[in-house]
């Protein structure tokens, strides 16, 4: 099945923020409910280590992304950096909560969102540090792609991306699931806001968002090879340590990874 560019709705930059955040919010708490990312645990922390990283900067963050049961799994490999959230349309409520779970749990304040917008093909020189991407470097086309690995190489920063969607039919199929998923889940969503509720169940704009974006994400998933060339094609690339591949653990839909550390001189 060869890879569909197709547009995802939550990329559109006229969608409104309260159906954007209702969005972000539900995937945040499918993250927290199902741990995706489980499998590379072992992976990231290593490869946090050989960089020698001071912290994490995770771009196209969201609603916090993975990072309230990652950031217990890395402590436990002996990882415990500080963690940075970014987006480019930060959902600064959903992420908050997020994070405030984990400060509470830890007693201190290593995970923080950067309240300004981000765009992961040019991240600011100021905010250096690890890159991290979970379930985002899909929405990037070729040429976008590659400069987001470019950027990174040329700042000299470490970066790791990771996905959860394949590009085939189990994937697809678990995907058309998603809207019964979304009426299950919306409740849960932190922080509660009534428009959650709204473009839910009265107006079900974000269960056939849900779906909409779910198949096109699947669509649009790199494979290993594909991720290969992309790096292939970065200048500089030669400098770096990459590790590609897929680990499985929870479920039967295995999580791609594209890891580069640079070498040390």
């Amino acid at each position: 099945m060869g890879r569909l560019h197709l547009v995802e709705l939550e990329d559109l930059p006229w969608i409104p923020a309260p159906i954007r955040n209702a969005l972000t919010g539900y995937l945040q708490a499918m993250l927290d409910a199902a741990d995706p990312y489980g499998a590379i645990v072992p992976v990231l922390a290593d490869a946090v280590r050989r960089s020698e990283s001071a912290r994490i900067v995770d771009l196209c963050s969201g609603g916090g992304g993975p990072w309230k049961r990652l950031r217990a799994a890395l402590a436990r490999e002996g990882v415990t950096v500080p963690i940075l959230l970014t987006d480019r349309y930060p959902n600064l409520g959903a992420a908050h909560a997020a994070t405030g779970d984990a400060d509470r749990e830890a007693g201190v304040r290593p995970i923080t969102m950067h309240h300004g917008s981000v765009d992961a093909t040019c991240v600011p020189g100021t905010l250096g540090g690890f890159r991290t991407m979970f379930t985002a470097f899909h929405h990037f086309a070729p040429d976008a792609a590659r400069t987001v690995l470019r950027d990174a190489v040329a700042r000299g920063e470490p970066i790791a991306v990771f996905e959860a969607t394949k590009r085939n039919a189990l994937c697809i199929a678990v995907t058309l699931l998603s809207p019964i998923a979304t009426l299950v889940m919306m409740p849960r969503v932190e922080p509660f806001r009534w428009t959650n509720l709204l473009f839910t169940y009265l107006v079900p704009v974000v269960p056939l968002m849900v779906l909409w974006d779910g198949i096109v994400s699947c669509l649009r998933t790199y494979e290993v090879d594909e991720l290969r060339a992309l790096v292939s094609a970065v200048d500089g690339h030669e400098g770096y340590d990459w590790e590609i591949g897929e680990r499985t653990k929870n479920g039967p839909i295995p999580v791609t990874y594209l890891i580069g550390v640079p070498r040390r001189r």
